[in-house]
């Protein structure tokens, strides 16, 4: 098993989904934290910069626009590495523009080009994600989004925290056009891997394309149950997440003290959590995964509130954050890993685009309430009632493994 289990890790097609992972991440943060760095180097004032925040609208609705890459399959390279080749060239034009406009001086262009940025990026999330459904077998789910989620992970560490190093030596321009030329990392790995086999039945018109994900997916007895799921799963660990650094700085921690740990213990506990979940998934399955990595999520979230009881204690800091990022990371493969296995191959792009879109919803929700929340109940009840809230999502597994075995058979 353990020969088996080092076979498939270092397979190619967990090296493409692992590239494929950084070719997506990488984009992420350069038309947001490095663009406002920008901004603001620039003098541009604030109302301005917090506006610019409506240019990362398109990795949100990219549903809309999915089904053209389910419906159209391009004259070169097969249904899915045409599109990604396609969108992959785009999006590196759009980051040289984006590098070649001036806030100070046009910040309207530099909106344009953002917003291109993210318009051809979310495009190659979507493309990626239903080639990864469709490349890898149901069992190779986990590992492969796994290694996909830390490939992301990596890409936005390049763009935020090496984005902001190099501004430091480099003129902003320059740091976008070696970011656009980080991205033929992505365009070598399109041109090298392999195509998946076409799945019959695909979408030959339109309307086969948009109605027919949705016809598909709903016609599961448990299909409201499963979206269900998808909001409550992970809804305790990001209604946590949502407040860590005010709290962190209340118990007197510095900014800097902050950075040092959430960066070297938080980054690296994520990225071995995703390892390993991804390994583990590969052993027990996805439904079994999601059982033990989210009771492990639910579990790691009170060391938050004894945190807040210790104090400042830079022991109880790094403790708090790796167990987090830990159990966050493993509780996140099985998360992508299953959402990918409810998709239909017909439909890959559309489907996992609006299942993707669904899983953003809860952090949007619970960001809201939580700071009033907190203050209502103080630091420690809080931080025991974000675990409680990761119950119900646990309650649902059973049906979610009722509808997981009849899919299968």
């Amino acid at each position: 098993m353990n020969t088996h289990l080092i076979r498939q890790f270092f397979s190619p097609s967990m090296l493409v989904a692992f590239l494929m992972g950084f070719a997506c991440g990488m984009p992420l943060l350069l038309t947001s934290t490095l663009l406002q760095a920008w901004m603001t180097d620039q003098g541009v004032d604030l109302a301005t910069i917090g506006f610019f925040s409506l240019v990362g609208l398109p990795y949100t609705v990219k549903f809309l626009w999915a089904p053209i890459f389910d419906r159209f399959t391009l004259p070169f390279l097969g249904r899915r590495r045409g599109w990604l080749l396609v969108v992959q060239v785009l999006l590196i034009f759009a980051l040289v523009g984006l590098g070649m406009t001036d806030p100070s001086q046009t910040p309207w262009m530099v909106a344009v080009a953002a917003f291109f940025v993210t318009l051809f990026s979310a495009s190659q999330d979507t493309v990626v994600d239903a080639y990864r459904r469709e490349d890898l077998s149901d069992n190779q789910l986990g590992l492969g989004s796994s290694l996909y989620v830390n490939g992301y992970r990596l890409g936005m560490l390049l763009a935020g925290s090496g984005g902001l190093i190099l501004a430091d030596h480099l003129a902003f321009d320059c740091v976008y056009l070696l970011m656009a030329a980080t991205l033929l990392l992505g365009v070598g790995t399109t041109l090298m891997c392999r195509e998946p086999p076409l799945t019959r039945g695909t979408p030959c018109t339109f309307r086969e394309a948009i109605v027919e994900p949705f016809i598909d997916y709903f016609s599961r007895d448990r299909a409201l149950w499963l979206l269900l799921f998808i909001l409550l799963y992970k809804i305790g660990d990001q209604m946590a997440s949502t407040l860590t650094t005010p709290f962190y700085l209340s118990l007197g921690f510095s900014k800097t003290e902050i950075g040092v740990v959430a960066k070297l213990f938080g980054f690296w506990s994520a990225l071995a959590g995703g390892l390993l979940g991804g390994l583990v998934l590969l052993r027990i399955g996805i439904i079994r995964s999601l059982w033990v990595f989210g009771i492990l999520q639910a579990l790691a979230i009170p060391s938050f509130s004894v945190l807040a009881l210790i104090g400042n204690s830079t022991p109880g800091l790094i403790t708090a954050i790796v167990l987090e990022q830990l159990t966050s990371g493993m509780g996140t493969s099985a998360y992508v890993a299953y959402m990918a296995s409810l998709t239909n191959r017909r439909f890959t792009a559309t489907q996992y685009a609006l299942l993707s879109s669904c899983m953003g919803v809860p952090r949007v929700i619970v960001a809201a309430p939580a700071g009033w929340l907190a203050e209502l109940a103080g630091w420690p009840l809080f931080f025991l009632g974000c675990a409680v809230a990761a119950v119900p999502g646990l309650l649902l597994l059973p049906l979610v493994a009722g509808q997981y075995r009849q899919d299968a058979q």
